[in-house]
């Protein structure tokens, strides 16, 4: 089906402002958990996250199959280590290693499937996977090439949530393939499922505490409506009008956002070691998403046309018999 240009473009421009937001939520994570624990403020983003999307489609809700609930049960519990490890890598090391270390799901996802369905990867997904670990190699490690033990912890939890996040796709794509699953009932359920058990972890382990402030309140709402709720109800809407390599390629500027907020608003500087890894994992993600061969076959056809334009034209010029 033919994709209508101008529905493409502003579908686009809306997967532009869901990127913008997530790279800016690293950030008000850092500023929020000033006030509460992980498990709380993730409790708070996702049960605000859930309601509102609830509130505005829940004439979907009339009728929801076993499928679809256990499958949102399966989402939920995967996104709770997913939101827990990122949370965790802002109150433990740097917010542009967070985010970049989070972004690794795009070449950990291929990793995954090779794993659990022995899918073979192709040269170019290979190549992508290693300038990706070199990449987190120049980004984490200190100038010798040991740990840096100071943001050790704060890096594998965002590692570890950028890995689940691709398991977290994986449980998705074979959900959706139900027949019997609503991917729409399954999304937003999900979210409520996260939230209940971040809830039930915060009640264990920290307690749950209100925002004290304007701002902390601010922040709690932005990333409950903006980079959860909203985010997870518009995405699907807009992909249904945009190719698939222009979402990989609007979502891997996802870190490039938060490094530019983490330099702007909480006055981070990486070293050039750091930059340079930052980098090779946007390249890495570049390599992936864009189709190469394609792209060959595309120059060499239209090199062809413009030949056989230009012989046809010589042709027009000869003198006729």
């Amino acid at each position: 089906m033919e994709l209508d240009k101008k529905k493409e473009v502003k579908a686009d421009m809306m997967l532009m402002v869901i990127t913008l937001c997530w790279g800016l939520s690293y950030y008000f994570m850092d500023i929020c958990l000033e006030e509460m624990g992980a498990f709380t403020l993730n409790s708070y983003r996702f049960l605000g996250a859930f309601a509102v999307a609830l509130i505005l489609s829940y004439k979907k809700f009339r009728n929801v199959s076993r499928d679809t609930l256990l499958a949102s049960i399966a989402v939920g519990a995967t996104l709770v280590v997913v939101y827990a490890g990122a949370t965790f890598g802002v109150q433990y090391t740097t917010l542009s290693n967070t985010a970049f270390l989070c972004s690794t799901t795009v070449v950990a996802t291929p990793i995954m499937e090779f794993i659990f369905f022995r899918k073979v990867a192709s040269k170019k997904i290979l190549l992508a996977v290693g300038v990706c670990m070199v990449g987190i190699m120049l980004l984490t490690l200190k100038e010798d090439f040991s740990l840096n033990m100071s943001h050790l912890k704060g890096d594998l939890f965002s590692l570890s949530a950028g890995i689940c996040y691709a398991l977290d796709i994986i449980v998705v794509d074979k959900a959706v393939r139900k027949e019997t699953v609503d991917p729409y009932q399954m999304g937003v359920l999900g979210l409520g499922v996260t939230g209940a058990i971040m809830l039930i972890l915060s009640l264990i382990f920290e307690g749950p505490v209100l925002p004290q402030t304007a701002g902390i309140w601010a922040a709690v709402i932005f990333l409950s409506l903006f980079c959860t709720g909203l985010a997870f109800i518009l995405q699907p809407i807009a992909q249904q009008y945009t190719e698939p390599s222009h979402v990989g390629i609007i979502y891997s500027l996802e870190p490039v956002f938060a490094g530019i907020t983490a330099f702007v608003l909480a006055g981070e500087v990486m070293t050039a070691r750091g930059y340079l890894g930052e980098v090779l994992m946007i390249a890495s993600v570049f390599i992936m998403e864009i189709d190469f061969g394609g792209l060959i076959k595309k120059h060499r056809q239209k090199g062809q046309n413009e030949g056989v334009k230009e012989l046809l034209e010589d042709e027009d010029h000869l003198p006729r018999p």
